[in-house]
């Protein structure tokens, strides 16, 4: 029998064809150890077609596994791809976003060995799709773990986010029932309420397209502000008066920093 891989990269997507291949092939790229877990949503648009040809690779380095039909949405999805994982530590990529380099995985690996740490996370960069190829509008540079930091509105970027497999086993995976805020809400209880051990990775991980449901309008930032200050709630605990105000506007400063040229 052979052993795990390092690493199971979980991909949730729907109607994801002009996007998945560029996610699918930075997870090929990846020099360490894997397996790419896709789970879809019944797409129509043949993005399973795409997900079948390239598990079909003559020569892959990685085995790719897919499932297909409906679910309750995208981190329904995900906890489905998490309970399939069998690698050592896992990350979720979704459909529209890719590794900055094929070294991002050993370096992730490398880190938390070296640090002995159960999960890490990295910097991101967002990117929009122009007439010249793509342009970067933010550049999320998370900076250096502290516990405390979620009062003051922080959260590690979640696609540049990387959790030992036993860590969902032990403290479960995403709630249904926080809209957007549950990637928050996760770790927020993996990292304050159960105190993992984590350290941040200094460099851009993950390449991500913009346009977040979260965000998509002043409604809907209401919403997320509501499910922000529930994820607290639901697992007992309080923020401080300008925790959840402050969440939305750290990433200002975002918009302006200068992204490091890839």
């Amino acid at each position: 029998m052979s052993a795990a891989p390092d690493f199971s990269i979980v991909t949730v997507c729907r109607n994801s064809a002009g996007t998945i291949p560029a996610c699918l092939d930075s997870v090929l790229a990846q020099t360490a150890a894997l397996e790419h877990v896709v789970v879809d949503g019944a797409s129509s648009d043949g993005t399973l077609d795409l997900v079948r040809e390239h598990a079909a690779r003559p020569g892959r380095a990685h085995p790719l596994r897919w499932v297909s039909g409906p679910d309750k949405g995208p981190f329904d999805a995900m906890n489905k791809g998490i309970a399939m994982a069998a690698g050592r530590i896992v990350g979720i990529l979704n459909a529209d976003d890719r590794y900055e380099a094929p070294d991002v995985l050993d370096c992730v690996r490398k880190t938390m060995a070296l640090r002995g740490v159960g999960c890490c996370y990295g910097d991101l960069v967002c990117f929009r799709q122009a007439a010249g190829g793509e342009e970067p509008v933010r550049y999320w540079r998370a900076g250096e773990y502290d516990r405390d930091r979620f009062l003051a509105g922080w959260m590690p970027p979640h696609p540049a986010f990387f959790v030992e497999r036993g860590v969902y086993s032990k403290y479960g995976g995403f709630r249904l029932d926080l809209g957007t805020a549950a990637d928050y809400e996760l770790m927020l209880r993996f990292l304050y309420l159960h105190g993992l051990s984590c350290v941040h990775v200094p460099r851009v991980l993950v390449r991500m397209r913009v346009g977040g449901l979260s965000s998509a309008s002043f409604a809907a930032r209401l919403r997320a502000h509501a499910a922000d200050r529930r994820a607290w709630g639901v697992n007992g605990l309080t923020p401080l008066p300008w925790t959840i105000p402050l969440k939305p506007l750290r990433k200002l400063g975002q918009w302006f920093a200068r992204p490091p040229v890839s």
